[in-house]
């Protein structure tokens, strides 16, 4: 008897400990999913390449919806000549948050930016 009895409690324990869990896990994917925040944002991504490539006078290379201090922005890389820059865009508000010349850009390696 005593045995069944740590059988249930271990059964319950885990099925509890698993559905807080899975709520948890539910919540988070649901937070960063990209398609369900990019159908709310305000502004279209072609909108946003748009912005950036007028605001860098340029032609946008690469761009990428991504979740930056707790706000949804675009972020576009813009070749104009021979430099490249990385232009933030805001999601709601289309304005420019940020632009920078891409040095790592001109010898080909990828970087990750450090004011994120």
């Amino acid at each position: 008897m005593y045995r069944h009895t740590k059988l249930i409690l271990l059964v319950v324990a885990l099925a509890t400990g698993g559905g807080v869990a899975w709520a948890v896990t539910g919540q988070q994917a649901a937070m960063d999913n990209d398609a369900l925040a990019i159908a709310k944002a305000k502004i279209s991504l072609s909108q946003a390449v748009a912005t950036a490539e007028q605001h860098a006078g340029g032609k946008a290379t690469r761009a990428e919806f991504e979740h930056e201090k707790g706000n949804w922005v675009f972020d576009v890389e813009v070749a104009s000549g021979a430099r490249v820059f990385d232009v933030r865009i805001d999601a709601d508000k289309g304005a420019v948050l940020s632009s920078h010349e891409d040095k790592a850009d001109r010898d080909g390696r990828e970087h990750e930016h450090d004011d994120d």
